[in-house]
């Protein structure tokens, strides 16, 4: 009998091919099993980039914020007292406005047909004397010889107050009377007056015209009562 090759191959080779193709499955098992750990490693570190760029966002987001807040309050704050200012300037040039109308409104008043002079004095307690040849005697119901009186509410003394409120722009109920003296002659008398706020204080030389009353002839603005009568 002739030995002829067998159709089939050995039990060993069939071993050989089987242990070859465990290990290409090994082989093929462990490549996927790195690729899943390669995957999951690199979306858990991009994960984990994404939560910190978010962080840095937000972070740099809240700090724009807070510069932007922090420059409006410095502009807002900054407005303010441009506004406050301008409005503090505003009052004062309209107080100053309306000091100068009222000024001119009184002088246009008892200026008409005469002039005011005001002149500096040598006296200290004087802040500026003023004459104005306007001023009229304010009228008498005196008749006869007239004969200076000194004597609180008489007649004469009301006149002369009456002269002294005509000068000042006084009210007589808004004007107490420190002294009324004789002013170097019997038909001359002077009157320190001041407001009641003690705002205004005035000297005011007054002369008799007969039949016609006291009139105004010079004034003292005051800066002080101490020494002026």
């Amino acid at each position: 009998m002739t030995n002829e090759e067998k159709p089939y191959p050995s039990r060993l080779k069939k071993k050989k091919e089987k242990n070859r193709s465990n290990s290409i499955l090994n082989i093929m098992i462990g490549l996927v099993f790195a690729l899943i750990l390669i995957i999951g490693v690199s979306m858990l570190f991009s994960g984990g980039d994404d939560q910190a760029n978010e962080s840095e966002e937000v972070a740099i987001s809240t700090g724009t914020e807070e510069q932007t807040s922090g420059s409006d309050d410095g502009e807002s704050a900054s407005a303010g007292d441009e506004d406050e200012d301008a409005e503090a300037k505003a009052e004062e040039e309209a107080a100053k406005k309306a000091k100068e109308e009222k000024e001119k409104e009184e002088e246009g008043s008892v200026t008409k047909g005469g002039t005011i002079t005001r002149e500096d004095s040598s006296d200290p307690i004087v802040d500026e004397t003023v004459i104005n040849t306007s001023w009229e005697p304010v009228g008498t119901k005196q008749k006869g010889d007239h004969v200076s009186v000194y004597q609180k509410d008489s007649v004469d003394w009301n006149e002369k107050v009456k002269a002294v409120s005509y000068a000042t722009g006084l009210d007589s109920n808004n004007m107490y009377v420190m002294m009324i003296k004789n002013g170097g002659g019997p038909q001359k008398s002077i009157a320190t007056v001041q407001s009641k706020d003690e705002s205004e204080k005035y000297r005011v030389h007054l002369e008799w015209v007969d039949g016609e009353g006291w009139k105004p002839v010079k004034m003292d603005v005051l800066k002080t009562l101490q020494g002026a009568y």
